[in-house]
């Protein structure tokens, strides 16, 4: 009797000791990934949408910069109308959230309605049968955020294919001041008046925008990526002169390129690519207003690149514009300087950090021998390996070979500065991937 009552107690404990194990295992394994600040993602809901338990990661799917506030909506921004933004998913995952700005607004910006779908495709504001889902901020489909806030939904279970378009729709009652946005989208989105939100039809959504609005994230819980590489730029990287809703720039080029590489066995990271691009964006100087408008490089690095879910590497190609918009002759010292406190930001993060050249505009209209020269020395200082971890040479991809100060004339979009789609695939293509691997280093 000592005996079985002696292995009775055994087995008890073993029991105890694997559910302990079990709870802590899905705890962990849930965490994984996930930014601190949105444990309301794993509470339990009785929506069945709501996000379960997984032991994927947490990544960023698509993402975009807030550049200022939209002209026209200063007074009652868009009170009374849904917004549908269009955005291409460049990572799959089984869960989903989003992230929504305020940066620009002056007062409170209340959000009583918002959802999430997968679209039919081909821009269009109509969601795929049985995928929309109601966004939910802190478990309240109510949320207000306020001026220079922003706020990150709850997740929801919705399977996103990586390639796909994901709809994400709110709805505002009241005015709120100046809608922040990003402005050169390429790619449709739409408006409807009235609360119109979980429509899956789209047939409500008869104005058409090329804007993004309030919208800055799409994260997912994935499983095909283990972190976030951000594209950091100008309109190069903005994509301002790729075709619209083609998903030509060259970041999600970039995506598609790894995705590809790994999928035949390529040994290489599992991340996934956002682009934090703004066209008109400069290393060293703001726009106008306050907050300021087209904030400078080392001003949103730290919001637009550093803060970004499950960051691992960091994308730098900007410097082109503090030459052509400088009324003097730039300081290529400077312009470097700024690059090398950008890069320190990141090491102090642990991130690798990849830079570009910059890359030629002769034809432009504002170039200039003076400006060129300027060019060519920050270019310099850039092969020699002391400002980045890595370099991608965009400028010797793209150049003339019979001319470097141009753009090749297939490469060039026909402004002289912006590539075209074929100068977009030529900047991924080039793209080493395996400058992907490791960490940053502590100091160059």
């Amino acid at each position: 009797m000592t005996k079985r009552r002696g292995y009775a107690v055994m087995t008890a404990l073993i029991a105890l000791v694997v559910a302990i194990s079990a709870v802590i295992y899905v705890t962990v394994a849930a965490d994984e990934g996930t930014p601190r600040g949105t444990l309301a993602d794993s509470r339990p809901r009785h929506d069945s949408s709501a996000a379960p338990a997984s032991t994927g990661t947490w990544v960023g799917s698509w993402a975009t910069a807030p550049v200022g506030g939209e002209p026209g909506t200063e007074t009652i921004g868009l009170a009374g109308h849904s917004v549908r933004n269009v955005v291409h998913a460049g990572t799959g995952g089984t869960s989903a959230r989003i992230t929504l700005s305020n940066l620009y607004g002056q007062s409170p910006l209340t959000i009583t309605h918002a959802s999430i779908a997968l679209s039919t495709g081909d821009g269009a504001a109509a969601a795929a049968p049985g995928s929309m889902r109601r966004l939910t901020f802190n478990g309240s489909t109510t949320v207000v955020i306020p001026p220079g806030g922003q706020i990150t939904s709850d997740a929801v279970r919705l399977a996103v294919p990586h390639d796909s378009d994901v709809l994400v729709t709110t709805y505002s009652p009241t005015p709120s001041g100046p809608v922040t946005y990003h402005q050169h989208a390429r790619q449709t989105s739409y408006v409807a008046a009235g609360d119109v939100t979980e429509d899956p039809t789209g047939t409500p959504y008869t104005e058409q925008t090329p804007y993004w609005r309030y919208l800055t994230a799409l994260d997912v819980l994935s499983n095909e990526a283990d972190g976030t590489v951000v594209a950091f730029g100008d309109s190069i990287t903005d994509g301002v002169t790729s075709t619209t809703g083609a998903n030509h720039r060259w970041p999600d080029l970039l995506a598609a390129r790894l995705r590809t590489a790994l999928e035949s066995g390529g040994q290489l990271p599992r991340y996934s690519v956002v682009n934090e691009g703004i066209s008109g964006n400069q290393v060293l100087t703001d726009g106008l207003g306050r907050p300021a408008e087209n904030e400078s490089g080392l001003g949103r690095f730290a919001r637009d690149a550093l803060s970004r879910t499950n960051v691992k590497v960091v994308v730098i190609d900007l410097g082109v514009n503090d030459i052509l918009r400088d009324p003097r002759l730039a300081d290529p010292a400077r312009i470097v300087t700024g690059l090398r406190t950008l890069v320190a930001q990141a090491h102090a993060r642990g991130l690798k950090v990849v830079g570009a050249t910059l890359t030629p505009f002769r034809g432009h209209s504002d170039y200039t021998p003076a400006r060129e020269a300027v060019r060519r020395q920050v270019n310099a200082e850039i092969r020699t390996g002391t400002v980045y971890d890595a370099v991608v040479d965009f400028d010797k991809a793209l150049r003339d070979p019979y001319d470097p100060r141009h753009l090749r004339p297939d490469y060039d979009s026909g402004d002289h500065l912006h590539p075209s789609d074929r100068g977009f695939a030529k900047m991924a293509e080039v793209f080493d991937l395996r400058t992907l691997e490791g960490g940053g280093q502590a100091q160059l």
